[in-house]
């Protein structure tokens, strides 16, 4: 009553004062009487919408100049302690904050994450019934911690119990967000350590090293596998000055020694290999696939339809030829006889790859025809058409 009272009476003081709080021109505000409210009514546009404060937000991250992790949770504590209660703007913060992370290089910290959620405001979106509950209670403050789960899944961040508690005071035990942290707890444990190839979590930066972790990884199928270094300077006749990293096991050079010299070998790349964010070009050595006796009948011992069962003291069928067992590295497709790495991924430093295993236990290598088929980067597609059509080059020996 005392409100509408001062409608009535101090309009016009209304208006002034009301019109100069929020920037609003005098003709665009009017107060209209009924009999029993009174309404305020302006026709120009008084808040700022979504994503004028996503904009907003997002540059307060842009103008940082050294962006690590201490300017990054000052930041948040910024935001934080300008609106202790109601956290305006929340969801807009964690959003751009979000997307800001790799550059400040804290998308895999644990501590910047729980700093994000504590930027919501606790008790505010705990639903009281489970209606509200199935029905996604405040929906856009949930969503925004939902993007924020699954980029800490995607970068191989566990939570822990801390944020579990975190998630309880903001939405309550009955949220999908904390559905979401219960999956994520229940399956990440279980991949962390399932790789059989495990990786450093912080990789070196050293290209050199690289290599030899992607070597090694590829060739970890055989393990008699030896994994070599070479120079190609060592090589009187190479114009690269680079680094080769080599694997190849006693199996792969039988199989090379018992190859037909008449048929050529092919050299092939470059393939991606990828160590979490970093690739790594590799090369191989192979042949065409060899075609199984005529003589012998095509068995497939993963058959499951002709089974035997033995009873009656039934003696188990017999096979009438005995055939070698195919090694891993003869494929369907090829057979493997080592791979590679290169400092430059160049023509001549593969080169200088072949000459280095002719001296190594594959002289062999001097009696068979060499083909590389390398694909050739962007960049090197106006010299193609010196090479061939097919970008194939032959080695004489």
């Amino acid at each position: 009553m005392a409100m509408r009272r001062l409608f009535l009476r101090n309009s016009k003081i209304f208006v002034t004062n009301f019109g100069n709080n929020i920037n609003i021109t005098k003709s665009a505000l009017r107060i209209t009487s009924i009999e029993k409210h009174k309404y305020i009514h302006t026709t120009t546009v008084s808040f700022q919408n979504e994503e004028s404060r996503a904009v907003v937000q997002a540059n307060y991250f842009e103008r940082i100049e050294n962006k690590n992790k201490n300017t990054y949770l000052d930041m948040v504590k910024i935001f934080i302690n300008r609106d202790q209660i109601y956290r305006r703007g929340h969801v807009e913060f964690v959003h751009s904050a979000l997307k800001h992370m790799e550059e400040f290089g804290v998308h895999k910290d644990l501590e910047v994450y729980r700093a994000l959620i504590d930027v919501l405001p606790k008790g505010k979106f705990i639903s009281t019934s489970m209606i509200q509950a199935e029905f996604m209670h405040y929906p856009k403050q949930q969503k925004c911690i939902l993007d924020l789960l699954q980029q800490m899944e995607d970068n191989g961040v566990i939570p822990d119990r801390e944020m579990q508690d975190l998630l309880i005071n903001i939405f309550g035990k009955r949220a999908f967000p904390l559905r979401k942290y219960w999956r994520m707890m229940y399956w990440m444990p279980k991949f962390k350590h399932a790789n059989p190839f495990p990786i450093p979590e912080d990789l070196t930066n050293d290209v050199l090293e690289l290599a030899r972790m992607a070597i090694a990884r590829i060739s970890g199928v055989d393990p008699t596998a030896t994994i070599t270094e070479y120079h190609s300077k060592d090589i009187e006749e190479s114009i690269d000055d680079t680094w080769i990293v080599s694997a190849q096991s006693p199996t792969q050079q039988s199989l090379l020694w018992r190859h037909n010299p008449k048929e050529p070998v092919y050299v092939e790349g470059a393939y991606k290999v990828w160590l979490r964010e970093k690739q790594v070009n590799y090369f191989i050595l192979r042949a065409n696939a060899t075609p199984p006796p005529a003589d012998i009948d095509s068995y497939d011992e993963d058959d499951v339809t002709n089974i035997k069962i033995n009873l009656f003291n039934l003696k188990p069928p017999i096979q009438k030829h005995i055939v070698d067992r195919k090694t891993v590295h003869e494929q369907d497709d090829g057979t493997i006889f080592a791979i590679c790495a290169t400092g430059t991924s160049s023509k001549d430093s593969l080169l200088s790859w072949i000459r280095h295993l002719e001296k190594n236990g594959n002289e062999v290598l001097s009696k068979i025809p060499v083909v590389f088929t390398l694909r050739s980067a962007p960049s090197e597609l106006m010299t193609q058409s010196q090479e061939g059509k097919d970008g194939t080059i032959e080695v004489s020996h």
